[in-house]
């Protein structure tokens, strides 16, 4: 935690000193020297960026000891025994079947018993709040996009119009207003069913008091299906899957011959204008790690940098004065790659049903055998871009 909180601390200092660089040359050419101490700056930063995010990933992986007491000790032996929700869980997680009936009964009253094809439970609402956020934790797509949630996972077809062209008249003193209808498309908004498929587990470590058996399941299973989520919602082809925001994207911008690996400059500008201004008040680039070590270097004409690192921890560092966004589902630079992709992505929308996010313990010989237990998670969820005008892409070159 400490050694995260002096990387963190030293990316602000850098940060500083970059902003203060550009502070001061303000719309003055830059020297040679000047570029190359802003992007020695940028260079610590983005390394450092990448320590911490590997130093947290490691720190999610472990058991936090939060649930150490509740884990394997019922809360009462009466005939009427009543226990929370996470301490249900956490008996199903620990012994499955392999509980008193008192126990049994009490964690089927705690639990929802909504099963999947192979059966299992539907989480309470506390755990599944932590399947969400752990949802939102990777890729970037549900940092940006609108949420909304439904009772039930139906077909849906989402009305789509775009008012950016439409305007009004002026009309003679009492006379009649001329017709103005608004056009309406269609999306398609539906659901599929996420699994994180099967992990196994050993028997000892599920049973061990000190760990922290819903936390380090419950992120353990909801990582991988945020994985393959994100890039669903990124570059899904729809049909059999969700309609990914890069696909449904228009193409605001190809890079001429010769930029297969690159953008310039010019490019970035053309492309921020190929999206209607009615859009550019909420938008933000989003791009693959990779591309953004290329595009924080780029200059504008007078030299000047046009990323911009951020200075608070947890703001976004910007690119032409817009947000950028990190998603490395989008795909790095190279020929005819969609590299990158401006605009409001709150158009794109993420569907999630309600009460779908279920958990199965496995005890089959197949893990027995081994002395293992096996868990499955799932969740059902879906994507699409409504408004295709609100976010463009740019695309390298073919040659």
């Amino acid at each position: 935690m400490n050694n995260i909180q002096a990387m963190r601390e030293k990316i602000s200092n850098l940060a500083n000193l970059a902003n203060k660089l550009l502070a001061d040359k303000g719309d003055q050419t830059w020297t040679k020297e000047e570029q190359a101490t802003f992007d020695g700056y940028t260079n610590e930063i983005e390394a450092l960026k990448n320590q911490v995010k590997a130093a947290e990933k490691m720190r999610a992986l472990e058991a936090d000891d939060f649930f150490n007491a509740a884990g394997n000790t019922p809360a009462k032996k009466d005939g009427d025994m009543t226990i929370d929700a996470l301490t249900a869980v956490a008996l199903y997680m620990r012994f499955g079947n392999n509980v008193s009936a008192e126990q049994a009964l009490a964690i089927r009253n705690a639990m929802s018993t909504t099963t999947p094809g192979e059966g299992g439970y539907t989480v309470p609402a506390q755990v599944a709040s932590m399947v969400i956020d752990r949802l939102k934790a990777y890729g970037g797509m549900r940092d940006v996009a609108q949420i909304i949630t439904t009772e039930n996972g139906q077909n849906w077809s989402y009305p789509t119009s775009d008012g950016t062209t439409e305007v009004g008249a002026i009309v003679a003193q009492n006379g009649p207003a001329g017709g103005g209808d608004i056009t309406f498309g269609a999306a398609n908004l539906n659901v599929f069913n996420y699994t994180s498929l099967k992990i196994a587990l050993p028997l000892e470590l599920i049973q061990d008091s000190a760990i922290d058996v819903i936390d380090f399941v419950v992120k353990r299973l909801a990582t991988r299906i945020a994985r393959i989520q994100n890039t669903h919602f990124t570059t899904g082809a729809g049909t059999t899957l969700p309609d990914g925001v890069i696909p449904r994207a228009g193409v605001g911008k190809t890079g001429t011959t010769g930029q297969t690996l690159t953008v310039t400059y010019d490019d970035l500008v053309d492309l921020k204008h190929s999206v209607n201004r009615a859009y550019r008040q909420n938008a933000k680039f989003m791009l693959n790690d990779l591309s953004i070590a290329v595009v924080s270097k780029i200059k504008d004409t007078t030299g000047r940098p046009i990323w911009v690192p951020s200075v608070t921890e947890g703001s976004p560092d910007t690119l032409l004065g817009f947000p950028v966004l990190t998603n490395d589902d989008v795909a790095v630079m190279a020929a005819n790659a969609k590299s990158i992709a401006f605009g409001d992505f709150s158009s794109y929308i993420i569907r999630d049903v309600a009460n779908s996010t279920m958990i199965k313990r496995f005890d089959d010989s197949a893990f027995a055998l081994n002395n293992q237990v096996g868990f499955c998670g799932w969740q059902r969820s879906g994507g699409n871009l409504v408004d295709v005008n609100a976010v463009k892409v740019y695309v390298n070159s073919a040659t």
